[in-house]
């Protein structure tokens, strides 16, 4: 059992493909709604711990559980993206048992985003009865240039040297301006719950998922709504901004913070961020 450092009510041990995996519950008495939160890549379930505490005092249980290959590692490798969905799909299957009654929320930061994406893109989500999807700083571009010709030579170098180190910056300090949240960043790296370093074959894993979108959302179904931060360092603001544009405009919502590094839901404006979600998610309540 871990000890609740973010805030959470429980941490359960649940079986995954691999393993089990780190599931956490920040849970309301009677619960009106269920949020199902799918983290971001290096990173881990702790990190909804604002939006679960905020969420838990209106009546909305927030669970959220460590991705294969994340919480435990400093280098983060995956056989496939893949992977990603068939998490998430046990994950809103558990969901679904537990809290057959509830209307489910689907919500997704950065990588958790573009799974949220791909799960609805794909029409994966179908048989869950989600209500709406949430997504934060979706991670459909990388804010980072890569030379083209890293991008061509990155598919041969997964294959030759899978687990082998991405060399990349650390750009912890970009992801809030909120410096209590940094200091916790910083302890989860070196406890190796977050992730420090990617293999070769994660980031090529994530760039065929970047890709396979196509740039175009148009076969959304599901109500959504978006918040986009627009100091972004990690996830390319424009490209999210263009690609949600192409959600017909009668499913979506979005909100645009110019100065919001990635982190939306660990910001300093959070509380107005949460605010909006709440207001929609009661309107796609009613």
């Amino acid at each position: 059992m871990t000890h609740n450092t973010y805030l959470e009510d429980r941490v359960l041990q649940l079986p995954f493909a691999d393993g089990e995996h780190n599931v956490r519950l920040w849970g309301a008495a009677n619960p009106r709604a269920v949020i199902v939160a799918i983290h971001g890549g290096m990173s881990h379930s702790g990190d909804y711990a604002t939006v679960g505490a905020y969420f838990r005092e209106q009546a909305v249980t927030t669970i959220s559980f460590d991705l294969t290959g994340h919480g435990q590692k400093a280098r983060i490798d995956i056989p496939s993206f893949s992977v990603f969905l068939d998490d998430a799909e046990r994950m809103l299957a558990w969901v679904r048992t537990e809290y057959p009654t509830q209307p489910v929320f689907l919500m997704g930061h950065s990588m958790g985003a573009l799974i949220a994406t791909h799960l609805e893109i794909k029409g994966r989500l179908g048989t869950f009865d989600v209500r709406g999807v949430i997504l934060s700083s979706p991670y459909y571009a990388n804010a980072i240039p890569v030379p083209a010709l890293v991008v061509r030579l990155s598919g041969l170098l997964a294959k030759l040297f899978p687990t082998a180190k991405v060399p990349m910056t650390s750009l912890t300090e970009w992801l809030t301006h909120d410096a209590t949240i940094i200091q916790r960043h910083y302890q989860d790296e070196q406890l190796q719950r977050r992730g420090t370093e990617a293999s070769m074959r994660f980031g090529r894993n994530l760039l065929e998922a970047q890709s396979a979108l196509g740039g175009n959302l148009s076969r959304w179904q599901h109500p959504v709504f978006a918040v986009v931060a627009g100091a972004d360092k990690l996830a390319d603001a424009n490209v999210s901004r263009q690609m949600l544009d192409t959600i017909p405009a009668a499913l979506r919502a979005l909100l645009y913070f110019p100065e919001n590094f990635h982190e939306n839901f660990n910001e300093i404006n959070r509380d107005e961020i949460f605010a909006a979600i709440w207001q929609w998610m009661q309107n796609q309540l009613d």
